[in-house]
């Protein structure tokens, strides 16, 4: 398994040294236009090429600093997502520097670059559409046709149906303004994919070391005869492999806390139903914690954590759940002032794309402060750009 030195860093990484850089290269840019025009073509071009490269390494750099700082975090998604897209403009405006084009291909190259690595990138949008509805597909027949089974579907009509309009912007007639700002949009949540695929794929690969004190198991939904499904079996399945595995390897034996109210629907709390599953696996009772009050992966951990506390404030924390659901898990963890490290269970195949699309859906909503900004800036960026042309 993937061995990640994560909490090492005390400090977050942080990327005000970026913004500063732009500030003074646009500026830098600015004083050169207006003081040589044309002439100073060659020196902008260069001046974006090393501030692009800036970007790049600052990404990458930030990306890794996060990593080991606190891998379940947003900034992760962020960071890669962006890094990839930072590299495919340098190496537009690369071509732009060695060409020779003018300030205004330099300016072109940076307002359509959100347009042309959608271009570059079809062949993506196009597999991960298609995988998209075809995982949904088997996911209603084995899950059945509830509407949230059918996200999958209605994202790969979106994205597709996104590209095509982009592409087909001019014959259509479309505003300028509106496409280029459209295009960025369709680009920042492409990148946010990207990096959700990225930092979901890490998450499931780091392994907590085998001194573990406490051991939550997340919950979900029962049948309707209150047994538990396949996806908690396995769950709980991989709670009690990763006990079994550090009880051998090092004699120390943890704590299950099995998390999870009773919904609505529920003939008994998620709790009270792993608990009777460890049970008959042979775990002992006294090392079994009920928390039976929560209703979402947010009061898992909350709650999860007043129950260790109220036992030893100081244990060391893992939590179980669906590999898909590892990443945002850990986010909540870590909202609860929790250093949980997860462990996945493996789940069918046709879970993985829709559940995916779910988990980025939540870390969005949990964060709408930020994007509220980033899409703000978006907007005012693209329409200084479109009116500059």
């Amino acid at each position: 398994m993937y061995k990640l030195k994560i909490d090492s860093l005390d400090k977050k990484p942080k990327l005000w040294n970026l913004l500063i850089i732009a500030i003074v290269t646009v500026a830098a840019s600015v004083v050169l236009a207006l003081a040589y025009g044309e002439k100073a073509t060659l020196a902008i071009t260069i001046i974006f090429d090393v501030f692009y490269t800036v970007a790049f390494i600052l990404l990458i750099r930030a990306f890794l600093r996060q990593l080991r700082y606190n891998p379940y975090s947003y900034n992760t998604i962020f960071y890669f997502g962006f890094a990839v897209f930072d590299l495919f403009v340098l190496v537009t405006t690369l071509v732009v520097t060695i060409r020779g084009g003018g300030s205004q291909k330099l300016i072109s190259t940076v307002l359509y670059s959100a347009r042309n690595y959608i271009v570059i990138t079809s062949p993506f949008i196009l597999f991960f559409s298609v995988a998209l509805c075809i995982s949904n597909i088997s996911l209603m027949r084995h899950e059945g046709r509830r509407p949230i089974n059918t996200i999958g579907i209605i994202l790969s009509v979106l994205m597709v149906g996104g590209a095509v309009l982009i592409f087909l912007s001019e014959r259509l007639g479309i505003s300028e303004l509106f496409i280029n700002i459209f295009a960025a949009f369709y680009l920042y949540f492409e990148c946010l994919i990207i990096g959700t695929m990225v930092a979901n794929a890490i998450a499931v690969r780091i392994q907590p070391d085998p001194d573990r004190d406490f051991i939550i198991i997340l919950g979900c939904a029962l049948r309707k005869d209150g047994t538990p499904t396949p996806l908690l079996k396995g769950r709980v399945d991989r709670a009690v492999e990763f006990y079994n595995k550090q009880k051998e390897e090092t004699g120390k034996e943890a704590t299950f806390i099995t998390s999870g109210g009773r919904g609505h629907d529920e003939v008994a709390s998620e709790s009270a139903v792993m608990k009777k599953y460890l049970l008959d696996m042979g775990i002992p009772e006294s090392s079994i914690i009920e928390e039976d009050q929560s209703r979402d992966t947010n009061e898992n951990m909350k709650f999860s954590k007043q129950k260790i506390e109220a036992v030893n404030p100081q244990g060391k924390v893992t939590y179980a759940t669906t590999n898909f659901h590892v990443f945002r898990s850990g986010i909540y963890a870590r909202r609860a002032k929790m250093k949980a490290i997860g462990i996945g269970a493996k789940t069918k195949w046709y879970f993985w794309p829709n559940a995916s699309v779910r988990e980025l859906g939540g870390l969005l909503i949990a964060h709408k402060v930020k994007q509220a900004i980033i899409i703000l800036s978006i907007i005012a960026f693209y329409t200084l750009l479109t009116l500059s042309q």
